[in-house]
């Protein structure tokens, strides 16, 4: 069997995060407040949610590259 293409580790990678996105959004909503960060309009939150969803996306297919390279090397 081999590995996943780096295609179909992006798409994997992105639906991981569209489903991240809303909870992020969801949990800023609800945490900023309680840690003392003043409530923010809906705008500032998606331009936050935005930045850490592309930081994400860029770590979650380096990862999972990088453990599709590991499991190729020990296959060999």
């Amino acid at each position: 069997m081999s590995g996943q293409t780096r295609f179909m580790s992006l798409v994997e990678s992105g639906a991981n995060i569209v489903v991240g996105f809303g909870v992020a959004i969801a949990s800023q909503l609800v945490v900023f407040p309680m840690v003392g960060i003043p409530p923010q309009n809906l705008s500032t939150h998606l331009e936050i949610g935005a930045w850490f969803t592309l930081i994400s996306l860029a770590r979650s297919y380096c990862i999972r590259r990088w453990f599709n390279g590991l499991k190729f090397r020990r296959d060999t």
